[in-house]
């Protein structure tokens, strides 16, 4: 890809500065400051997963302490389906 860009004086100053305490070339100084700043916006794994579960909690019905006695729960909807004594 070829980018065009037009930036002023100062933002031309930062990146000759850049390029000389890392001895990188235009490219690669642009690109290490895209994978900065992807990896400072990006949504982590973990992140996702909470925000999944905010968004799916209380959504579900049923009892409270279904996580806690699920095995009671699950035995009992056995018991009725195949009208075990």
């Amino acid at each position: 890809m070829q980018i065009t860009a037009q930036l002023d004086d100062s933002y031309q100053a930062r990146i000759a500065a850049i390029q000389q305490s890392t001895h990188t070339t235009l490219d690669e100084t642009i690109k290490q400051a895209i994978d900065l700043l992807y990896e400072k916006t990006a949504v982590s794994p973990k992140e996702k997963n909470k925000q999944l579960i905010e968004m799916l909690a209380g959504t579900a019905e049923g009892p409270e302490d279904l996580s806690e006695n699920h095995k009671q729960y699950l035995y009992q909807g056995w018991k009725e389906k195949h009208d075990i004594g």
